[in-house]
């Protein structure tokens, strides 16, 4: 499956997904439920109470995310930041708040539904400091040297061209600005199974990097300080949960999966010099 095919069957689920999220209940990374309605192990308690409190349900029913960027990244007051798809706005909103009235949050995504849906929210919430922006994470359309921050919530894992986002993220960064995303990565090989499905590319699996490839290719893009900290490595009960009803064989697979995948927050700085 090339780029733009890859790119389209992405844009058209998570389209589908945003007009029929008030029913679906709580996201996954991924429109694609697993039975009985559960996402879990990939999204669940990702957020705190305090957190979901101050913000629209239906931007947490849409947050389709592996991570809680917002929670792990140094957003400090007045600065200026931007989420790679941004979804239905819960990360966005979450992070102007820390940055603040003198601050600014941007929220890029490709997808007019999911946008319409978080200016929704945007504006349920109440917050003025926020600005969403159709587009796509290959091309960011800000200026270069215009961000002091780029989060992300397991979506950079669905580019088939990740080169080219992390050299876009690099280009519109400060000099000294920092990447703090949250996304699945991989520590062995990936069943080749599950890189043939296209619901898997849409669920962050079929699409995820090794540890070592990202580690290089953020570094090939210029940045350094490159770190990733796993936040939850899934076994073969969570492996299970999430390969069933994907249409591969769930017994043959989920023992390949056991312990190779896993939710991680990665850090990396943009150079002073740059």
């Amino acid at each position: 499956m090339g780029t733009e095919d890859i790119k389209q069957v992405v844009k058209a689920k998570y389209g589908q997904f945003a007009l029929r999220v008030q029913g679906a209940g709580s996201g996954c990374c991924g429109p694609t439920l697993a039975p009985g309605g559960s996402c879990d192990p990939i999204t669940a308690n990702l957020y705190s109470t305090e957190q979901s409190g101050h913000v629209p349900d239906e931007a947490m029913q849409a947050s389709l995310g592996c991570g809680n960027p917002t929670a792990l990244a140094q957003l400090n007051p007045g600065e200026t930041v931007l989420d790679l798809g941004s979804g239905g706005g819960i990360d966005v909103l979450l992070s102007a708040r820390r940055v603040g009235p003198e601050g600014k949050a941007y929220g890029l995504d490709m997808t007019e539904e999911m946008l319409a849906l978080a200016r929704e929210n945007q504006k349920k919430a109440g917050v003025a400091n926020v600005e969403f922006l159709k587009g796509e994470i290959e091309n960011i359309p800000l200026p270069d040297n215009s961000v002091d921050v780029i989060i992300s919530n397991c979506v950079i894992n669905l580019s088939a061209d990740k080169d080219r986002v992390m050299r876009e993220a690099l280009r519109v960064l400060k000099p000294g600005g920092r990447l703090a995303v949250s996304d699945v990565v991989v520590t062995g090989e990936v069943p080749a199974a599950i890189r043939k499905s296209v619901e898997m590319w849409i669920g962050c699996l079929a699409g995820a990097l090794r540890d070592s490839e990202y580690k290089s290719k953020l570094a090939n893009a210029g940045f350094d300080g490159i770190e990733i900290e796993p936040t939850r490595i899934y076994d073969m009960a969570d492996a299970r949960q999430f390969l069933a009803g994907q249409g591969v064989d769930v017994d043959a697979i989920a023992a390949e999966v056991d312990g190779k995948f896993m939710s991680a927050f990665i850090r990396a700085r943009k150079p002073p010099g740059k």
